[in-house]
């Protein structure tokens, strides 16, 4: 789906046995059992798990990785369902560098099995949901949750519970109005964090903590709220022009997610705003 800072595949329906082989990754690959097999067999990295592991457990397979993977399931158990997030090593560094301010050459992600972390589950999950949503996604927000996933695995690898206390402070009133002025001038187009900081001359972590620190919202949500706004305008103005035109206009992949945040933070949906709009 033109995914730059991360990659994603949902297995659904997977065959009640067989196994498969992998060469080694360029990344670091992370696996959430949705519905596990009855039995597995899987090896990589000098990790050996020959047992059934519960729902929700999950897997990280570090970049360099190659492995074998033999499972059976049963007629009663329903579909092996699986969740595959691929974090390319560089990102990683540069959130351990950029969040945690340590060395990233000393901070190796080693294999790990049938891990049970809730707030790592939960932002897998959020990408699972960007799949399920079928469209193109929004950068801004594949790039927030590839960060997100990259904090939740360094905290774990670590045992850091806490990032450093911000040191950062809030963007310049020159710089907050340069970057407001490239977002708004671009508000249609594939905005991205890293275009943002780029214009602000950040790297694109301390940028997104600037940032909030000077609006209260986060790159992401100040993006998607004028884009709300800018369909408002264009309902009110033209009654003419179709709801897929006005998502196009707006900034948004496609009329159904365009729909669902407008509804989200107007408390009505697109077509409801026009027939109220008209009525005012």
């Amino acid at each position: 789906m033109g995914w730059e800072a991360l990659q994603a595949i949902h297995w659904r329906k997977i065959p009640a046995s067989g196994e498969i082989s992998f060469f080694p990754m360029s990344q670091h690959k992370l696996t959430l059992m949705i519905r596990p097999p009855e039995k597995m067999d899987l090896r990589y990295e000098g990790v050996k798990l020959d047992r059934p592991v519960p729902g929700g457990s999950i897997f990280v397979m570090p970049a360099g990785s190659s492995r074998e993977f033999r499972w059976q399931g049963s007629s009663w158990q329903g579909s092996i369902e699986s969740l595959d997030i691929y974090l390319d090593p560089s990102l990683v560094g540069r959130v351990t560098a950029e969040a945690f301010e340590s060395d990233p050459t000393r901070t190796v992600i080693p294999p790990l099995t049938g891990l049970i972390l809730p707030e790592l589950r939960s932002a897998m999950l959020a990408v699972e949901a960007e799949l399920r949503a079928g469209g193109g996604g929004c950068p801004l927000l594949v790039e927030s949750l590839a960060t997100i996933l990259s904090v939740h695995l360094i905290r774990h690898v670590t045992g850091r519970r806490n990032l450093p206390a911000p040191a950062d402070g809030v963007l310049s009133g020159r710089k907050l109005y340069t970057v407001i002025e490239y977002i708004m001038e671009n508000l249609a187009g594939d905005l991205t964090l890293g275009q943002m900081a780029a214009v602000a001359h950040l790297s694109p972590y301390h940028f997104a903590r600037q940032f909030k620190g000077a609006t209260g919202l986060s790159p992401y949500q100040y993006v998607i709220s004028h884009r709300v706004e800018r369909a408002q305008h264009l309902l009110r103005k033209d009654e003419e022009l179709g709801l897929a035109e006005v998502a196009l206009r707006s900034g948004f992949s496609d009329q159904s997610r365009f729909s669902l945040q407008f509804k989200r933070l107007t408390g009505v949906t697109p077509r409801q705003f026009r027939i109220l709009a008209r009525d005012t």
